[in-house]
């Protein structure tokens, strides 16, 4: 927002307020569909505060995409460190997390696959598998811990569960629902793979 003249400016939470407006706009509209100039005006930063900030609308997605990316893991980490040391609590924790996630208004899937879809090459295409890789090491955690004996196969079978509920809340009309039945396959497939004690 715009400060006072005579104010002392705070570079970090100016950052910090082009972020979260940026995210939200992006989030709700897509990266096409918020020019600079919106998003300067939803911030009241001006466009040289903007591009001193992330150097181009470019700079600033990439900037989004990462924070947002960083946000969902520690989010998703929380929640199965929550739930103990137990493996198949700490992966019904992530999907129960998914389940109140996806109920929430406003939701729209997840924000770096649809970035994804939008801007298919580059730096945005980088990013989504980037995230997708740290929802990736967070189930093989889960799996090691279950000592099943290929770990990488069950976490990216358990990745397709967790991407495949999200986008089925978001797009299919019986998607409420995604998340509980995801998490039954994740258990199921936890226990088909975890040796027998």
């Amino acid at each position: 927002m715009p400060v006072p003249k005579g104010t002392a400016l705070d570079p970090a939470r100016t950052r910090a307020a082009i972020l979260e407006a940026a995210t939200a706009a992006f989030y709700d509209h897509g990266l096409d569909g918020v020019g600079v100039a919106d998003l300067c005006a939803r911030t009241g930063v001006s466009k040289e505060t903007l591009y001193r900030h992330f150097g181009s609308k470019q700079g600033l997605i990439e900037a989004v995409l990462e924070a947002r990316s960083d946000r969902v893991t520690r989010w998703l980490r929380a929640a199965a460190d929550a739930a103990g040391p137990d493996p198949a609590d700490r992966l019904a924790a992530i999907f129960d997390a998914l389940a109140g996630w996806h109920a929430e208004p406003g939701f729209r899937g997840c924000a770096l696959v649809n970035a994804a879809t939008q801007h298919h090459e580059g730096s945005v295409r980088a990013a989504a598998a980037r995230h997708l890789d740290r929802r990736l090491a967070l189930l093989e955690d889960i799996a090691v811990r279950a000592g099943v004996r290929e770990p990488g196969v069950l976490a990216y079978q358990l990745l397709l569960l967790v991407s495949g509920s999200t986008t089925a809340a978001d797009l299919h009309p019986g998607g409420g629902a995604a998340a509980r039945h995801a998490r039954q396959a994740a258990l199921t497939l936890l226990r088909a793979a975890t040796p027998a004690g």
